[in-house]
């Protein structure tokens, strides 16, 4: 909670003051009383020291002298103590100290007590002590007095005082008011509200030069938010729109590990609900197996150097719904080199982690199929040359028709990993006017071979009008030439494969259909990728994966045309390619 303006220093200050301005005049008006009481009595006893001495002048005479003239003295006494109602006694006492006479109270008397005792002698004329006269007086005069002064002064300094502190006090709520006015004002801009200007005008002449001075900041961080906020917006939209656009997912975080932004990849790859987006802790997130993906790499990211960090970012795995992404946490700098935070750059590397199971299985794969056919020639060549002549015609024209598959084979891999190769290299491929007719009969020809051994059928339907077109023969015969073979393969026993070509507006299309097993729906968009082949208890012939693939490319990248695949689980395939009819020479290269 923000402080009041009354509680400043300031004010503090005035309260101290008016504490201390109050026991000074306290101080003060105790020092007067005591002063005033003091001389009091000093007075009264100088008062009584008067009496007590004209008494004893006028009475010294009067000692020894018949009785009338003691009855004289008597009666003065008793008149001068009636008179004076602040006189207790007055008694009188030979030089010897007899006590002569007293006049009113008795020593003792509870109904008035003296307060002061003065005594003076009384001597004659001629210098003769004949005794002493002794005055009591009660000091009401003085309590009277006394009491009256006290409460005067104390009336005075009580209204001196009060109206000090009234003073003192409407000065401080000015002062606090204004202060308060102020205060507001500097919150109001510093939440941003450029602009406000103070209105109030009930202020001193100081204050409001202040107040003035305000204004004009005000009105100029306004004007200036006026002027930039069009270009701080557009580059802060330029930003996002960068990080909106990357490719990669990325996630920065402050030094309180807190996301302060996040763009779309990055929010599709983690899969954040749209309340989680700028809600949570990077160290919070759980993926959907309920894992902490960072909280363990963002400990150690703190843990070491940031200069080691600078230099070699943090790199590492994470796994979020069967998807592998690269995480990179790199530190963030101004530029004065202050730290405010880290940046994680998310990469999706599901499909180069396939690709490289892929890769491994291809490697496999092929190194089984190549030792195969391998194996089978030189066990068939190493009989011939051995036992040949014991072999009866027959039974050597079927090892020879053996060795021809497996070179045939052995061939087709042959050529696919060096296809595979070339166009991973990014090799030209050159185009000429050839036949498509030329094309069709060749491949049909040399797969002829593989059919018999299952008693398999092709049946051909060559539809006329086709032109010479631009393509490269050898490309397309090894295409088309792949997709007989798979239908060789996964053909039953005495089916039939048929081959369609027919000329589609200004494309030739070719279709090869067989009676085989089928593909289920949910692998056809995943066959012409390399290395993948469809394993399962249906496909179980064996191959390197990229055949379809090298079909694909062929077609799709150096001929700009399609590639299609038609087919249900029971009910055969059917594979085509799309040609566009051209005859102006050109060059492709990918």
């Amino acid at each position: 909670m923000t402080k009041q303006v009354s509680l400043t220093t300031q004010n503090r200050l005035i309260i101290s003051g008016l504490l201390l301005s109050t026991i000074l005049i306290i101080a003060i008006a105790i020092f007067a009383i005591f002063n005033i009481q003091k001389k009091l009595n000093e007075g009264y006893q100088n008062f009584g020291q008067i009496v007590s001495k004209a008494l004893a002048i006028e009475c010294a005479e009067l000692i020894d002298t018949p009785h009338s003239s003691k009855e004289t003295l008597k009666s003065h006494a008793d008149t001068i103590v009636e008179s004076h109602s602040d006189i207790v006694f007055i008694e009188f006492r030979n030089s010897e100290g007899k006590l002569l006479y007293r006049s009113g109270a008795e020593p003792n008397s509870t109904n008035k007590t003296p307060n002061i005792i003065v005594s003076s002698p009384m001597i004659t004329s001629d210098g003769v002590n004949v005794g002493s006269v002794t005055a009591g007086l009660s000091g009401n005069i003085i309590a009277q007095i006394s009491s009256t002064t006290r409460a005067s002064l104390l009336f005075v300094f009580s209204v001196a005082w009060l109206v000090f502190a009234f003073v003192i006090l409407i000065n401080t709520y000015l002062i606090t008011r204004e202060l308060r006015i102020l205060h507001n004002g500097v919150q109001k801009i510093s939440t941003g509200e450029f602009g406000y200007t103070i209105q109030d005008e009930d202020v001193s002449s100081e204050v409001k030069e202040l107040f003035n001075s305000f204004n004009q900041m005000s009105n100029r961080l306004h004007l200036y938010e006026e002027q930039n906020i069009e270009q701080l917006t557009l580059e802060r939209n330029k930003l996002e729109a960068v990080l909106m656009s990357i490719a990669n997912g990325v996630v920065v975080c402050d030094n309180n590990d807190n996301v302060v932004l996040i763009n779309n990849h990055a929010h599709k790859l983690l899969e954040l609900d749209d309340n989680q987006t700028l809600n949570i802790k990077i160290q919070d997130y759980i993926d959907t197996e309920g894992n902490f993906c960072f909280k363990d790499k963002i400990e150690e990211f703190k843990d070491t150097p940031l200069e080691v960090m600078e230099n070699k970012p943090l790199e590492f795995n994470i796994q979020v719904d069967k998807r592998v992404i690269k995480s990179v946490i790199s530190p963030m700098f101004t530029r004065n080199k202050d730290y405010v935070g880290y940046i994680i750059v998310l990469i999706d590397m599901t499909k180069e982690a396939e690709m490289d199971a892929m890769r491994s299985t291809f490697i496999s794969n092929v190194s089984h199929e190549l030792r195969t056919p391998v194996t089978v020639l030189r066990s068939y060549i190493d009989t011939l040359y051995n036992y040949g002549n014991e072999f009866d015609y027959d039974t050597q024209k079927e090892f020879i028709g053996t060795i021809n598959q497996e070179i045939i084979r052995l061939q087709g891999m042959v050529n696919d990993i060096l296809d595979f190769s070339r166009m991973e290299a990014n090799a030209q491929m050159e185009k000429s006017l050839n036949s498509i007719y030329e094309v069709v009969d060749t491949c049909t020809n040399q797969v002829q071979a593989l059919t018999k051994e299952r008693n398999l059928t092709i049946s051909i339907n060559k539809e006329e009008g086709i032109p010479e077109f631009l393509f490269n023969y050898d490309g397309i015969e090894r295409a088309l030439t792949n997709l007989l073979s798979n239908a060789i393969k996964y053909s039953p026993d005495n089916g039939v494969i048929k081959v369609n070509l027919i000329k589609s507006g200004d494309n030739a299309e070719i279709t090869v259909t067989d009676q085989g097993c089928g593909i289920a729906p949910e692998f056809q968009k995943k066959i012409f990728d390399r290395f993948y082949r469809v394993e399962n208890n249906i496909h179980t012939v064996k191959g390197t994966g990229l055949g379809l693939h090298l079909v694909k490319q062929t077609i799709e990248k150096y001929h700009n045309g399609k590639v299609f695949v038609r087919s249900a689980v029971g009910q055969g395939s059917t594979f085509g390619i799309i040609l566009p009819i051209a005859i102006i020479q050109q060059t492709t290269k990918v």
